[in-house]
């Protein structure tokens, strides 16, 4: 029922009872067990013309649980609190090359300490963890990138989610980054009406997720979607770097540290979000240039990935605000459309609900999902874990997809 109603955003209790294939009885039980711990709660009524008692309005309690969310990149770090609706209630943000684990350990148990003492003493006993969602392979693609050595090969050998779960008490719940941007999409935006997609969230580097049928697909090794890696041509700017072989993988010409990297290609480590939304809303030539090498190569990726996956929707999103957004998405809808072959539709592209909060998001997701929805397997690479797990393989007709598509339907404008 927690399922649906994150979905949904709100049911009535006969609609909950049809989605769990319960009595009114059962479910009414169950129903006011959730209001006692503070999970959901009645918001009124609704009152839609039809004949009989208006029917009472469950929602999820935004106070009924709270999570951390800590995104890592190799050029930022940020730490939210985030409560039961998905709202953030507090956040900190670091722009900077990303640190060794040891310090970047250090910043995030004093970012975290911060935000728990923003919650009453009495709230503190419904943290339900810390999300951590961060690119696999830190260490990787440094050329590609052309980010200097820094720090980063130390990623690569180190447990930082147990790192963290030692250092600070809370269960740590580590997903790749564009997935648990894509559990955001999912459960909180777009996803809502729309259980088949693929995301794509430009940051740093260029990261994506995939849902189909109300899940998020993960892979065996939890790269689902990965389209950073998708092969290109090679960039046409001469800030790109030469590629190793004779194409180019997608990361290197979509990305915000290409963009630096043409605005200023000596100095562009220095660059950071700030300086990057400063040249989108002067409108720099080099901006158009890069958005131009930018979007060209993202729509060879996309048409690549409609061939094989045929889903209807891609969901872009990215670390930039304002003017970007819509200018961006436009750019990419015309760039798929001209690069689309004979006899063949091109998907919706749409712009994602939560721009730079996205991972943020997904990674606050994760505790609250793992505690609270009964599909959290996707969210742990179908291992079981702990008594909400429920294995590696379920049935797209069993409970929990049942659930989910019944979120999706009620907010589908009309439906009932």
């Amino acid at each position: 029922m927690l399922q649906i109603l994150r979905r949904a955003g709100e049911a009535s209790k006969a609609e909950l009872a049809r989605a769990v294939q319960l009595t009114n009885a059962a479910i009414g039980a169950i129903i006011q067990n959730l209001i006692d711990e503070g999970l959901i709660f009645e918001a009124g009524k609704r009152h839609d013309g039809s004949r009989g008692q208006p029917a009472t309005i469950l929602r999820l309690a935004p106070g009924g649980a709270y999570s951390f969310g800590v995104r890592l990149d190799r050029t930022n770090m940020e730490t939210v609190l985030m409560d039961f609706s998905g709202q953030i209630i507090d956040r900190r943000l670091h722009d900077l090359i990303l640190p060794a684990p040891s310090e970047a350990l250090q910043i995030l148990t004093r970012d975290l300490n911060e935000l728990k003492s923003r919650l009453p003493e009495k709230d503190r006993e419904r943290i339900t963890g810390i999300g951590l969602a961060q690119p696999f392979n830190l260490g990787a693609w440094l050329h590609e990138l052309g980010l200097p050595e820094a720090h980063f090969k130390e990623w690569d050998d180190i447990d930082f989610a147990g790192a963290l779960e030692e250092a600070t008490g809370f269960p740590v719940f580590g997903e790749n980054d564009g997935t648990a941007a894509a559990v955001a999409e999912l459960f909180y935006g777009l996803g809502r009406q729309n259980d088949d997609f693929l995301y794509l969230f430009l940051g740093p580097a260029i990261g994506g997720g995939l849902a189909v049928k109300g899940d998020v697909v993960r892979g065996i090794s939890g790269n689902a979607a990965d389209v950073a890696m998708m092969p290109v041509p090679p960039s046409n700017l001469a800030t790109a770097p030469q590629p190793r072989k004779q194409w180019d993988l997608l990361l290197s010409r979509a990305s915000l540290v290409s963009f630096a990297r043409h605005l200023e290609p000596d100095n562009f480590a220095q660059i950071n979000r700030t300086d990057l939304q400063n040249a989108v809303e002067r409108d720099d030539v080099k901006f158009r240039e890069w958005m131009e090498d930018c979007t060209e190569a993202i729509a060879i990726a996309l048409r690549s990935a409609y061939a094989l996956l045929d889903v209807p929707l891609v969901i872009l999103d990215w670390d930039l605000e304002g003017p970007f957004r819509s200018a961006f998405c436009e750019a990419v809808r015309i760039a798929v459309e001209e690069a689309a072959p004979e006899k063949r539709h091109s998907p919706q592209i749409a712009i994602g609900s939560f721009g730079q909060d996205a991972g943020a998001i997904g990674a606050g997701s994760l505790p609250q999902f793992f505690n609270f929805s009964p599909r959290a397997t996707i969210l742990t690479g179908g291992k079981e874990k702990g008594a909400v797990g429920r294995g590696a393989v379920e049935d797209n007709n069993s409970f929990p997809a049942r659930a989910a598509r019944l979120g999706s339907l009620l907010t589908t404008p009309g439906s009932s």
